[in-house]
């Protein structure tokens, strides 16, 4: 608000400039980062020639199997152990789906107990993540 000796009372006129400055600053901001919070876990996935993208959906649940056997759901370290129990709690509703990530060097046994324990959690959707071949 203003005040204008040679008018009577306020003006009141936003300036909107340093508004616009901040919003395209958090827009900028927020075009960076949101790509980076999306890659979790590195590992060397096994190729195939049939792929399709992984859903960059908010609900996704991505369970990730590590070379040396670390369990990671997201990017949160889980021991075996806690894996049923945390599944229980995070697959609420029959229609969701667990994508599981496995580094090609784990061995295959590991990863079919793996499967069995999301089997018991209750998991109904199991989907298997890998990347395409290269040509």
């Amino acid at each position: 608000m203003d005040f204008n000796p040679n008018r009577q009372g306020f003006v009141s006129t936003i300036n909107v400039t340093p508004f616009v400055d901040v919003m395209l600053v958090l827009l900028v901001i927020f075009m960076i980062t949101a790509p980076m919070m999306t890659q979790g876990v590195n590992v060397d996935l096994p190729q195939t020639k049939t792929v399709q993208t992984l859903p960059q959906d908010s609900d996704t649940l991505v369970l990730t199997v590590k070379k040396g056997g670390t369990l990671h759901i997201d990017e949160y370290e889980i021991t075996r152990e806690e894996l049923t129990a945390t599944l229980k709690k995070l697959v609420t509703k029959e229609d969701d789906i667990l994508y599981l990530r496995a580094d090609s060097e784990v061995p295959y046994g590991f990863v079919v107990q793996i499967m069995s324990d999301i089997k018991a959690a209750g998991v109904a959707r199991l989907g298997v993540v890998a990347e395409p071949e290269e040509e």
